[in-house]
């Protein structure tokens, strides 16, 4: 049945309101307009036109205009007052109404220099080219790999990972050092001269990870296995490479004439002398029980050998050359990297937090305890929150905190049970450390990745001043021009984002990073799809390139075969600017299989229609921007 005239003038009402709430918005953020770099002003207003059309839930009034066939709103993100006026000038035509200016877009004096159909897209189009390179041939959206440690030492990964389609290679600050970086830069820019290609370089500042400390207990221990058939026969025999206690055994699996082996061993120079093809070496493992190694290949200072038992070895091991049943020589195994033992936890168990090196204390002595690097934790948590382990697979709740340790109790391990080890993320969702986003570590860093990369990642952002602290720091490098990406990883990061992207917008260009991990535990997996819509949603208000990251085709870069749920989850990467991989030992593989997923897709998907709840993120106060 159509829409009366009454109904229209009411809709036409509503729709007036709508604008002056937008109006108003923008009339109280007019600072924040003005403090905006000059192309991104009108991306400013924007986004504050956005957040007042998601002040109001707006579901019945689409319901409303999508009975007429008009639009509903659903695709406003990049230019939304545009929409709005377009729909009042169909419904003031459809009511009889008169207006000064009749066109289907109008330009009326409030609204001549808001983003509007064509240029809101462009807009994002160019920021995004601005911060991220030239649209790769084929596909809209870029695609970004952590780079490995191996990265630094093999031109030929890096090469091949251009040549698949990476366009912008992640460097980790938390990883590797600046030797190693520059290494991976120079790999890089030889990769892009030698194939006409124009991949970039992005390093993520550590930031204040707040991460387990070392446990102390362990062992100096390798372990090889074997691969057996259905009926447990060994039909993969374990390949063990014996070397002279002074050679170098990263150097092993590359002599020509020693093929890829398991493990590597060190042992004394004169049973490598000693050995021939057919030899059999025997040692006791940590068990005691006796393993004989076959002598396969020989090389200079060095043996291959096979095994048909798999084993633990110690340091010191004692160890037999024999030949035709004959013991030859002995000797004991050189020195074995060292191998934590993690604590065991399950649920109900209890678990002590240390500042720094502490050993737990006295009325917990016998309670497992592990330290953790930041020592802000004692002085900002409180008993009774939620506190996670390792990506969120151990959760727990605090049940005491003092100056120098806390007691946590342990609630959920997924499994029957976790084994927590060092250098494992911590995460307190609902723990407001009070601390700025960049370290001591991090202005040190910043001085290399200024002069080295193209765009700096900025990690565990939490407010505005986090952004303008990274402004002044680049300011003070002679390095303003340098592209910035925001990541998204905490709860009060999100709770903020208006605020946080209103002062990112002084600086051009500007993206932001949906760091899936950390945000899908600080927020709860639960909320995590509804939380990444709203990044996207206001992103595109605000014309801020996104990287999709954390978690996409890890199945695939870490065994080489995807799982169904991670090629679905890839693919709605079409919705973003950029995709980020991580490492894994087929990540070459997931590269070309991302870029394949990329082109496929864009044919099918471009961003979506949104339904217009009211969001409680769009309320904002520009007092919180700082300064």
């Amino acid at each position: 049945m159509p829409a009366s005239p009454a109904q229209m003038i009411r809709l036409l009402a509503e729709l007036k309101e709508l604008r002056e709430s937008c109006l108003a918005m923008e009339r109280e953020f007019g600072a924040s307009i003005a403090e905006a770099c000059p192309q991104s002003r009108r991306s400013v207003q924007n986004l504050l036109d956005y957040l007042a059309l998601r002040r109001h839930d707006l579901r019945d009034m689409q319901s409303r205009l999508a009975a007429l066939g008009l639009s509903s709103l659903g695709r406003s993100e990049s230019s939304t007052l545009a929409g709005v006026e377009a729909v009042i000038a169909i419904l003031e035509s459809l009511a009889g109404e008169q207006r000064s200016h009749p066109s289907l877009y109008p330009a009326a004096p409030h609204t001549a220099s808001v983003a509007t159909f064509k240029t809101g897209p462009a807009t994002l189009a160019k920021n995004a080219e601005d911060l991220l390179g030239p649209v790769p041939k084929g596909r809209a959206v870029r695609v970004m790999v952590t780079m490995p440690s191996e990265a630094s030492q093999s031109y030929d990964l890096v090469k091949g990972l251009v040549e698949a389609g990476m366009d912008v290679m992640r460097v980790n600050c938390a990883h590797d050092t600046e030797r190693e970086w520059e290494s991976m830069i120079t790999h890089m820019r030889r990769a892009n001269q030698e194939s006409g290609r124009h991949c970039r370089v992005l390093m993520d500042l550590a930031g204040p990870k707040l991460r387990t400390g070392p446990i102390q207990k362990g062992y100096h221990v390798v372990r090889w296995r074997i691969g057996k058939d259905a009926r447990g026969a060994v039909v993969t025999p374990a390949r063990i490479a014996l070397v002279g206690k002074h050679a170098d055994a990263d150097s092993v699996p590359a002599l020509p004439s020693l093929p890829f082996s398991d493990v590597v061993l060190p042992v004394p120079e004169t049973l490598l002398r000693a050995a021939r093809l057919g030899d059999t070496f025997r040692i006791k493992d940590s068990r005691g029980k006796t393993r004989k190694l076959a002598v396969i290949n020989k090389a200079d200072h060095a043996c291959l050998c096979t095994c048909q038992r798999g084993a633990w070895v110690l340091s010191r091991a004692e160890l037999s050359l024999e030949r035709d049943g004959k013991e030859i020589d002995t000797g004991h195994i050189g020195d074995l990297p060292f191998v934590e033992e993690p604590i065991r936890l399950q649920p109900r168990d209890l678990l002590v937090l240390t500042r720094g090196e502490n050993r737990a204390p006295a009325p917990h002595k016998d309670t497992p305890h592990i330290s953790c690097t930041l020592p802000e934790v004692f002085t900002t948590a409180v008993a009774g929150q939620p506190i996670f382990f390792d990506d969120g697979k151990i959760e727990g709740r605090i049940c005491e905190v003092h100056p120098e340790h806390m007691l946590v109790e342990i609630m959920h391990t997924g499994a029957r049970e976790a084994k927590l080890g060092s250098a494992k993320g911590i995460n307190l969702p609902e723990t407001d450390f009070g601390i700025g986003a960049m370290t001591d570590k991090d202005r040190h860093d910043l001085d290399f990745v200024a002069e080295h990369a193209d765009i700096v990642g900025l990690s565990f952002v939490r407010r505005p001043e986090d952004v303008l602290e990274l402004q002044r720091e680049l300011a003070a490098r002679g390095k303003s021009r340098l592209g910035i990406i925001l990541k998204i990883e905490s709860r009060p990061g999100f709770d903020r984002l208006p605020l946080i992207m209103i002062a990112a917008l002084r600086h051009h260009p500007v993206g932001i990073m949906v760091a899936r991990g950390d945000l899908a535990i600080e927020v709860g997996f639960e909320r995590l799809a509804e939380i990444q819509e709203e990044i996207l949603w206001l992103s595109e208000a605000a014309h801020i390139p996104v990287i999709w990251a954390t978690q996409v085709l890890e199945t695939l870069a870490r065994t080489g075969i995807p799982s169904r749920a991670e090629v679905t989850d890839a693919a709605m990467g079409v919705r973003a600017e950029c995709v980020m991989l991580n490492k894994g030992e087929h990540i070459l593989d997931a590269v070309r299989f991302l870029d394949h997923i990329l082109h496929r897709m864009q044919a099918h998907h471009s961003k979506k229609r949104s339904m217009l709840r009211r969001l409680a993120v769009a309320q904002v106060d520009h007092a919180q921007i700082g300064g």
